[in-house]
């Protein structure tokens, strides 16, 4: 059995230099902990606003084993904006369908949420989700998104990652089998 490691990267100009808490990073950290029965371990980086360090900062969580990277913050439209760029750029396969179903619940609630370009991709082994930043819609996002999130890292060859039902029901066809 592979060890689960999951990767939490902050985005944020202020959070980095301590000028602003970091609200983000905890929010996804305590949704992971309440919705994944399987043991797992946080690797946790907050970074500025800089597309070569958020590309090398994904490449290194992903080098050291992350199964999973969840981000949260530059996916809205300002200039500074640029992790969805920094995700594709590492990415070896781009999934619509997250960002498509993050954008689809977040609209019940802002209107805003059409500005939102977060998306999600593959890199190897590893599952790279970008989040919003409030940690509201974090939690809205991963409700939306994390069903389909155990069985797309069964199907990259990543450790079976087991969810708490009373919290969030994973989907996996009848046939998907864990794998010791």
């Amino acid at each position: 059995m592979s060890e689960i490691k999951i990767g939490f990267v902050t985005v944020s100009d202020r959070a980095s230099k301590g000028e602003y808490e970091d609200l983000g990073g905890p929010a996804m950290q305590e949704w992971m902990t309440t919705a994944i029965t399987s043991e797992w371990s946080p690797v946790a980086r907050i970074i500025a606003d800089e597309q070569a360090l958020i590309e090398k900062t994904l490449i290194e969580l992903e080098e050291e084993g992350c199964c999973l990277i969840v981000t949260t913050g530059g996916t809205g439209p300002a200039q500074r904006d640029v992790t969805p760029e920094a995700t594709e750029a590492v990415c070896d396969k781009i999934l619509d369908g997250f960002g498509e179903q993050m954008r689809a619940v977040s609209l019940q609630f802002v209107p805003t949420a059409i500005l939102s370009r977060q998306i999600a991709g593959t890199r190897n082994r590893c599952l790279i989700v970008n989040l919003p930043g409030k940690p509201s819609a974090i939690s809205d996002c991963l409700n939306a998104v994390f069903p389909a999130i155990p069985y797309c890292i069964d199907l990259i060859e990543g450790p079976y990652i087991e969810a708490n039902d009373d919290v969030i029901k994973a989907f996996r066809p009848k046939h998907a089998k864990k794998s010791d």
